[in-house]
């Protein structure tokens, strides 16, 4: 079985749930920018929560089936039609060999996912199919799709379709949207009023925001604590020598505009971080437009623990109700 590209979308790629265990040799994690959108997507079809699907940024795909089989399509908000007949997202529908799936306008969210009963087929590169194209790995040839393009699917399910998630358990960025932060190692470079300021603020998406990271602008600028700079790091307060940064890292190059480092981005470099976003928050900006207003909520390590909790607890009521 196989799907046929007519239309790519704006950019869309094969993705699954990453390619961990790589990141001290600078290959990112990688995978899904929502995953939590992308396993749930999965659950719908009947395949593995780690199955890879297709993830498209603003503006979907038309894809043509070559076999019957399952569709469901999560994350952001963008009308859907099968040969011509609206279907809704967050749930799981059949498709018959010939028929065609299109998209319209997006209404809310960034990303969509979009699954198929069997999972996309394609050959993976060091354990995952997940697109990464500055190391050409994953996908098609380690690259987006493009138009003519022909991506393998495995065999599926035929029974999961008909399955609906319920509004409740769907999850999505508020407005604005609050990104919670767990203070890190250099957070007491940062005066008392800096610290503060970064929380206070209403800061807006740039539009620099992809699958390595998200700028945010419109907040004060941070003011560091004066200290004399180590060798190699520059006159910019900033700087740093060099350093690891965790999925997530909050870096802000000359104090100015936080940079989240997301999916594709580095394992390194030589500014410092203030901190990072939760686990459970990440799937969140992965949804976020340009200009998105968004808040920075602190919060201490067992917040933290407290969300990743609730989370699970979400996904396994999922697997529950669909099973």
């Amino acid at each position: 079985m196989a799907l046929k590209i007519n239309k790519p979308g704006l950019s869309t790629s094969v993705q699954d749930l990453g390619r961990p265990g790589y990141f001290h040799l600078g290959i990112p994690i990688g995978g899904a920018m929502d995953r939590f959108a992308m396993r749930v997507a999965n659950i719908l079809v009947g395949n593995p929560e780690d199955a890879a699907g297709l993830e498209a940024v603003f503006m979907g795909p038309e894809i043509e089936f070559a076999k019957d089989c399952v569709v469901a399509v999560t994350g952001a908000e963008m009308p859907m039609t099968l040969d011509g007949e609206a279907k809704e997202g967050w749930s799981s529908f059949s498709v018959k060999a010939g028929q065609k799936l299109g998209f319209g306008f997006l209404k809310s969210g960034a990303r969509i996912y979009i699954a198929v009963s069997g999972g996309i087929a394609t050959e993976p590169d060091l354990g995952s199919r997940s697109t990464y194209p500055i190391g050409a790995l994953g996908g098609i040839e380690g690259r987006t799709i493009t138009e003519g393009d022909i991506i393998p699917v495995g065999n599926g399910d035929p029974s999961s379709a008909g399955q609906t998630v319920a509004s409740r358990l769907r999850r999505g960025p508020g407005k604005p949207a609050a990104l919670r932060v767990l203070p890190g190692l250099y957070w007491n470079r940062l005066t008392e009023a800096a610290q503060n300021g970064f929380f206070e603020d209403i800061w807006t998406v740039a539009p620099e925001a992809d699958r390595m990271g998200y700028r945010f602008k419109g907040g004060r600028a941070l003011e560091f604590v004066e200290r004399e700079q180590p060798f190699g790091a520059g006159a910019d307060p900033s700087n740093i020598v060099d350093g690891c940064y965790s999925y997530g890292s909050i870096q802000v190059p000359g104090g100015t505009e936080p940079i989240v480092l997301h999916r594709d981005a580095v394992s390194g470099g030589g500014y410092f971080t203030l901190g990072a976003i939760i686990s459970a928050d990440m799937d969140l900006i992965g949804q976020l437009q340009p200009n998105t207003s968004v808040k920075f909520v602190k919060v201490d390590m067992e917040q933290a623990l407290n969300a990743r909790n609730e989370r699970r607890a979400m996904l396994r009521q999922i697997r529950e109700e669909l099973a």
